[in-house]
């Protein structure tokens, strides 16, 4: 099969300024003009090479700072490479950082036109787009207000609605998904889909390996600016998350004890809980409407997960994760504060943060909970409880199946 995307011997360089280097005229008096010039130059991304076959989604994961982005920006032809050489073959739809070529005192409208013929539209074809874009997005009452009066997430609507509405033959993904509601991430994934049935070329960048493993062909992976692995989607992913777990054994001291946290559930490392315990999960509660304690729940009714967490040494922006699983291991739902756009500060000391499901569409059955903490990069694992917390669903009726949405039977004539 042709290939859509042909990369050889990739390369990026950056310069590298001092940290504390001046941004004022007077910063500079102060602090002398040495500190304004670059200290040396280091490589983003080098000796990149790889190809995708058309139709084919490939995911792209690595720590922070291993070379997703750039290498993105590369392909998108956002940056020129210093090395090397991308071959594109098809029209290119990207979505990189939320609102790039975006102006924030244009109207969302006119931003829609400004993106589609930058895109490759000509103004016909984006006039003929308006009206779906502005309903993909969700956006009527408010697309003729400026941008910077949008929120976050209305600006992603709007981003992946233009990125989407120019029929790309290549579409580019960073982690911006992460930022919107789960509904609308469920919608941008349905189109998603969409695209991949009619042969599009996906690159998708993301820190999560089971949003990687479920919905990609191939993964790349980058460590350190180089393509450490490149292959199916299971095996690569099973490697990086081998990485992770090296250095989380790595990191876990030896002598760590089991913890009782309630009567009859204790937490034995290397069984059910595994981590560095740099940051710790002391103790999670499953909460019903009311705010009480609840093991059993019927389908439909709303829940809460809150977790309490102990840091005795600051943790920059630490990632939780939260997961709805059967008790055969199989994945309902999952979510991180990061992936949900919530960006933690510096936490030190105790701590609560909670997760709220307005509605638990689950069938009857046994689920459980399972937490976790990671640094912002997702190297290795602070803590994680694997199979601790358990609570029942009880059927509001006789179907099968892992999801029960609210749905109604009729006779059409």
């Amino acid at each position: 099969m042709e290939s859509a995307i042909v990369v050889q011997q990739l390369g990026k360089q950056f310069r590298r300024y001092h940290p504390d280097r001046p941004w004022t005229f007077q910063e500079a008096i102060v602090r002398g003009v040495r500190r304004l010039f670059p200290e040396g130059r280091f490589w983003a991304l080098r000796g990149a090479s790889f190809e995708v076959e058309r139709g084919k989604m490939v995911g792209i994961i690595g720590a922070n700072g291993a070379g997703k982005s750039t290498l993105l920006r590369l392909v998108g032809g956002v940056y020129k490479p210093d090395e090397g050489s991308v071959q594109i073959r098809g029209r290119v739809g990207a979505l990189l950082d939320l609102g790039t070529g975006f102006h924030p005192d244009l109207t969302g409208r006119e931003n829609i036109l400004i993106n589609g013929v930058i895109s490759g539209l000509t103004r016909k074809e984006v006039f003929e787009q308006y009206e779906s874009i502005i309903d993909f997005a969700e956006l009527k009452d408010f697309i003729d207000n400026p941008l910077r009066t949008y929120s976050t997430g209305m600006q992603l609507r709007l981003a992946f609605a233009v990125a989407t509405h120019i029929q790309p033959e290549i579409l580019l993904i960073d982690e911006v998904l992460a930022v919107g509601d789960i509904a609308f991430q469920q919608k941008c994934l349905r189109r998603i889909n969409e695209f991949k049935a009619q042969c599009c070329t996906i690159l998708l960048v993301s820190h999560d390996p089971g949003v990687i493993r479920r919905m990609c062909d191939e993964v790349i992976w980058l460590r350190s600016g180089q393509v450490a692995s490149h292959g199916p989607a299971e095996i690569v992913t099973a490697q990086y998350v081998d990485e992770m777990r090296a250095e989380t054994a790595r990191r876990t001291p030896k002598d760590r004890p089991a913890r009782r946290i309630a009567p009859g559930v204790e937490l034995q490392p290397g069984r059910n809980r595994l981590g560095s315990f740099e940051m710790e999960i002391t103790d999670v509660h499953l909460l019903n409407r009311g705010g009480l304690p609840v093991e059993e729940i019927d389908s439909g009714d709303p829940l809460r997960v809150e977790l309490e967490y102990r840091a005795p040494a600051p943790i920059e922006n630490p990632v939780f994760l939260v997961t709805l699983t059967k008790e055969d291991g199989f994945v309902c739902h999952e979510s991180s504060t990061q992936a949900s756009g919530m960006i933690l500060p510096v936490l030190q000391g105790k701590g609560k943060l909670s997760l709220q499901y307005e509605r638990m569409d689950l069938a009857g059955g046994r689920y459980y909970v399972e937490v976790g903490v990671y640094p912002s990069n997702w190297e290795f694992t602070y803590d994680y409880h694997w199979h601790v917390y358990p609570f029942n669903v009880r059927a509001t009726s006789n179907e099968k199946g892992v999801f029960s949405p609210p749905h109604h039977w009729e006779l059409r004539d």
